[in-house]
C-alpha cells in the first residue's frame, strides 16, 4: 500500500513538473514573439480622419522592414482617446497633444507616453464648382458655427466624435452644434460626395482627403473647389486669403492647421516605438511631403551635378 501511494504520488508531482515545464516553453514562445523595433506583431488605434497617411506609411513600412506587422485600427479621434486611457490599445496617432492630466495617468502606471508629432494637416473649406464662394473670413467661419450668420448654407462635416469636430468647437468656442443648418455626416469622403452634389453647402474637411483621393470619391473631389480663408487677427498677413497648401502650412499663413502626433504609451523599445521612429525618418518625412500636408522636418533634396 505505501509503495503504492509513493507511486501515485510520484506519477501527481511528475504530471505537475511537465505542466510547469510546457506552460514555461509556452511562456518562452510569447516572449519570442514579443514586439521589437521592426519585428513583431502589435495594435495601434488611430484617428480615421488621417487614414490615407497612415495607410501609406504603413504599406512602405512593412515592404521595409517584412517581419513588422503593425495593426492600425482606425475610430473617430473621442474613441482613440478613450481605448488609449483604458489601456486597451497603447499606441496612438491623434491631432492633439496629450493634456497634463492624461500625461500624469499614464505616469502614475509607469507608462510615461514617449509623443513625436510628425505632420501638419490643413482643415480645408470646400464649396461645389458651381458656388460663386471664393472666400470667407476666420471670424466669419465663427459666427456660422455658432448661428450668428444668416447664411442659407448648410455646413457639413465628418462624424461629432471626431477630431474635426472638437477642432470646430475649440475655434468657436461652440460646445455643440445645434443649428439646423449644421449636419454631422459619417466620414471626410461622405463630406467631399455631399458638397460635390450640392450648390449650397460648405464642406470643412481635412486637405489630406483632397489629395490623390482614391477612385471610390475622385470624381466627386473633381466637382469641388477649396475655398481662400483669411484671418483678420494674423499678425502676418491680416488682410490676405490663403488656400491650403504645403507653403502656406510652413509660412504659417494658412490660419486652419492641426498637428499630427504618435503617442507611444507601451514603456518600451516596441514596434510603436520603431513605427515612430520611421514616420520621423527622412524616408517617413518624404511620404508626408507627396501626400501634401506638411513633414515635421523637411526632408533634404538631393542635387546631382553633372560635368
Amino acid at each position: 500500500m505505501k509503495l503504492m501511494k509513493l507511486s501515485l504520488r510520484n506519477i501527481l508531482l511528475g504530471s505537475a513538473f511537465l505542466v510547469a515545464v510546457q506552460s514555461c516553453k509556452q511562456g518562452d514562445k510569447k516572449a519570442s514573439q514579443a514586439d521589437k523595433l521592426l519585428a513583431g506583431t502589435t495594435t495601434f488605434v488611430a484617428d480615421e480622419s488621417f487614414s490615407p497617411i497612415v495607410d501609406e506609411e504603413v504599406y512602405v513600412f512593412k515592404a521595409m522592414y517584412p517581419d513588422a506587422n503593425p495593426i492600425i485600427k482606425y475610430k473617430p479621434e473621442a474613441l482613440v482617446l478613450n481605448t488609449l486611457l483604458n489601456d486597451s490599445v497603447r499606441v496612438a496617432i491623434l491631432a492633439r497633444n496629450l493634456d497634463t492630466a492624461e500625461v500624469g495617468l499614464f505616469k502614475r502606471r509607469t507608462l510615461p507616453p514617449v509623443i513625436s508629432k510628425f505632420a501638419i494637416d490643413a482643415v480645408a473649406l470646400i464649396v461645389n464648382q458651381a458656388s460663386n464662394d471664393t472666400t470667407i473670413t476666420v471670424s466669419e467661419i465663427v459666427k456660422m458655427l455658432n448661428g450668428q450668420s444668416k447664411t442659407d448654407k448648410s455646413i457639413v462635416f465628418d462624424n461629432p466624435n471626431s477630431s474635426l469636430v472638437r477642432y470646430l468647437k475649440q475655434i468657436s468656442g461652440n460646445k455643440d452644434f445645434k443649428q439646423k443648418n449644421i449636419y454631422a455626416l459619417k466620414s471626410n469622403k461622405e463630406v467631399i460626395k455631399y458638397v460635390s452634389t450640392h450648390t449650397d453647402a460648405i464642406g470643412i474637411t481635412g486637405f489630406s482627403w483632397l489629395n490623390d483621393p482614391d477612385d471610390d470619391y475622385a470624381d466627386a473631389v473633381n466637382k469641388v473647389k477649396i475655398v481662400g480663408v483669411r484671418d483678420e487677427k494674423s499678425k502676418i498677413a491680416p488682410n490676405e486669403y490663403f488656400k491650403p497648401s504645403q507653403t502656406t502650412l510652413v509660412q504659417k499663413t494658412y490660419p486652419l492647421s492641426r498637428s499630427l502626433y504618435i503617442i507611444d504609451c507601451t514603456g518600451k523599445k516596441g514596434l510603436g516605438a520603431g513605427f515612430a521612429g520611421f514616420l520621423a525618418s527622412e524616408r517617413g518625412q518624404r511620404i508626408i511631403l507627396r501626400s501634401g500636408l506638411l513633414p515635421d522636418s523637411i526632408p533634404s533634396r538631393e542635387i546631382n551635378i553633372t560635368h
